[in-house]
């Protein structure tokens, strides 16, 4: 045979097509001296199996003697290889686990100041491509074995593993990371990752998400810095869209505008647009008194009458009335629309509990 391939998957293929061809030659050529089918194949097994029991027929020809012999060396042969080629894929693909995590937990013990995503599903996948992108180091904690190849054939360093487990996190360098992402859509182990992460590394920036709004207050005591509820701001998306599609369009739709707020989040900056409720704590007062009253968090930069045209660039001495478009500008990573909220109360809508304000 030819020289074998470095790869033992294919030198497994290659040499089990090779006993193939010698036990499908070699039945043939019994069958040629007149032997059945069910003889031929079985002394052409024990032969290439070097088992013995004995010749079912007579080996009494010189022809028979020929096929013999060639069916022996070859057989055996293909076989030595064969079984060498089945030791050597084993041994490989544990050397390749075993250096692949020693490779994992040199680069790890490299990490100083980066990133810790705990979860690679919908939010951490896109968390992981905009931290690529940005150039900022991050490691991924996840502990179903499918999306951790998929987040290492995507080029991330990714480390499987429970996250809530501190002997993990403490593995993931939590002691030297600068944040941590905890993005699971569970949120009692957001919570259980976030004291774990605090308790471990009483400075590190922790950035949480949630999926219900009463999760918020929970994390935040659990020492999370920021809490992230997707839903919540999806939904505030599309009021946005419904109540002011001119403002969203401009302010979500413009190439100039997502440079603009592309460059306002690199400076820790984001725009919205919010939506003055009736009796909220900042209705009814000018922008000037909103803005004094929120301690500079936020500026207004545009007012949307809900009767009326967009006035950009208000006076300060406008009030905000309710039902208005206030488009803000303030410190992103906080609920910077916060302020405008009133007490709210529960509806009962079947088996839903909806919060709205009153």
């Amino acid at each position: 045979m030819d020289k074998l391939d470095v790869s033992p998957a294919k030198n497994i293929v290659r040499i089990g097509f090779f006993i193939l061809v010698v036990f499908l030659a070699s039945t043939v050529g019994y069958m040629e001296a007149g032997w059945d089918f069910e003889d031929a194949i079985y002394m052409v097994a024990i032969t290439v199996f070097t088992v013995g029991y004995g010749e079912v027929r007579p080996i009494d020809t010189a022809y028979l003697h020929g096929l013999t012999m060639v069916t022996m060396i070859l057989g055996c042969t293909g076989m030595i290889f064969f079984t060498g080629a089945l030791a050597q894929f084993f041994t490989v693909a544990q050397l390749q686990k075993v250096l692949g995590v020693r490779r994992v937990q040199t680069e790890i013990e490299k990490l100083k100041d980066h990133t810790i995503i705990c979860g690679f599903g919908r939010i951490g996948v896109a968390v992981a491509v905009a931290l690529f992108d940005g150039g900022v180091p991050f490691l991924i904690l996840e502990e179903n074995e499918r999306r951790v190849a998929d987040a290492r054939e995507a080029g991330y360093l990714c480390l499987q593993g429970d996250a809530t487990n501190e002997v993990v996190l403490a593995a993931a360098g939590i002691t030297r990371a600068r944040t941590l992402a905890t993005v699971l859509p569970n949120d009692a182990a957001n919570v259980f990752i976030t004291l774990s992460a605090r308790n471990l590394n009483p400075s590190i920036e922790i950035v949480a998400r949630g999926d219900a709004v009463s999760t918020e207050r929970k994390l935040r005591h659990a020492g999370a810095n920021k809490v992230v509820l997707p839903t919540h701001i999806g939904a505030e998306r599309i009021a946005e869209i419904i109540l002011y599609p001119e403002t969203a369009r401009f302010i979500r739709d413009s190439e100039k505008m997502k440079e603009l707020d592309r460059s306002l989040r690199n400076l820790g900056l984001a725009m919205e647009v919010v939506v003055a409720p009736e009796n909220g704590a900042l209705t009814g007062l000018t922008i000037e008194e909103a803005e004094r009253r929120v301690n500079g968090r936020f500026f207004v930069v545009q007012l949307n009458r809900a009767q009326g045209e967009p006035i950009t660039q208000p006076d300060k001495s406008l009030k905000i009335e309710a039902g208005d478009g206030v488009v803000i500008v303030g410190r992103g990573g906080d609920a910077i629309g916060a302020a405008f909220s009133t007490p709210i109360e529960n509806i009962q809508a079947g088996r839903m509990r909806i919060q709205r304000s009153v």
